[in-house]
């Protein structure tokens, strides 16, 4: 289910450079271009002001819905992981409603289960480690699951299992929609889109700036521009970058305090 594409095969700070530096020699193409026309035409004004402001309100545009889908992503994901942390939490409190050698058992499994989740997120962005980590965690999940349909045909522990069923169905739910949640991404074709968008705009200033180019300017002009994808492409990524779930995660590390050192 995990799988990286293209951009993801590069840090988000790698990236911004090499924007940074397309941009600046996007500029400088458009002067030169500027300087050719007009010692080969001998035309000394062309007014593309409007072209210029278009194109720029455009970027302006997809960086605003760029951002917005991101940071959107990045909120969703920590909302699942705290849901994630009570949905386990209920579970292991309902295993205390059956007698302490069935209890002992399902407390067990949970607690190799948080463990499992931990090591789902500190695989990071090593592959094989968090596909490791769902392995794991879809065994217990199937021993879980197997121990509570077993006690469900005891008519002993019949109302108890009735209790633990809903919370096993919402612990196990929870993962496929935090898996869902770390692989939907802005598609890669807005990013691009959005890369193209920034060169051709400061291709557009450069031309028309001609011979007198203020290198102040568009120096913060590509560093501002340079600044916001960094950060679309961190809120992104939640297993790499600056910006991570980790604070979050520790939600789901804390539920290891639920169990006793000997279990």
């Amino acid at each position: 289910m995990y799988s990286f594409n293209f951009l993801d095969q590069f840090s988000s700070l790698t990236i911004a450079l090499v924007v940074f530096f397309l941009i600046m020699l996007s500029f400088y193409i458009g002067i030169s271009l500027r300087k050719y026309s007009e010692k080969k035409r001998s035309i000394e004004d062309k007014s593309i002001g409007p072209l210029e402001g278009s194109l720029l309100g455009l970027l302006a545009l997809l960086l605003s819905f760029t951002f917005s889908m991101s940071s959107s992503r990045h909120d969703k994901r920590i909302n699942i992981i705290v849901e994630e942390a009570n949905d386990i939490g209920t579970a292991v409190l309902r295993a205390d409603l059956y007698p302490d050698s069935i209890r002992q058992a399902f407390r067990k499994d949970f607690k190799n289960y948080v463990q499992a989740r931990i090591e789902f997120f500190d695989a990071g962005s090593n592959l094989s480690k968090v596909k490791v980590a769902l392995d794991k965690a879809g065994m217990i999940q199937k021993s879980l699951w197997k121990r509570a349909t077993d006690l469900g045909r005891d008519k002993e522990n019949l109302h108890r299992t009735a209790q633990m069923i809903p919370a096993l169905n919402a612990m196990f739910d929870i993962v496929t929609t935090r898996n869902a949640a770390n692989v939907a991404k802005v598609p890669q074709l807005i990013i691009f889109l959005l890369f193209i968008l920034c060169f051709l705009s400061a291709f557009m200033m450069g031309y028309a700036v001609g011979k007198k180019p203020d290198w102040i300017v568009i120096t913060c002009f590509a560093l501002t521009i340079v600044m916001t994808i960094y950060l679309i492409l961190d809120l992104d990524r939640p297993r790499r970058g600056i910006i991570t779930m980790k604070n979050m995660n520790a939600e789901i590390v804390n539920l290891i305090n639920m169990f006793e050192p000997n279990e």
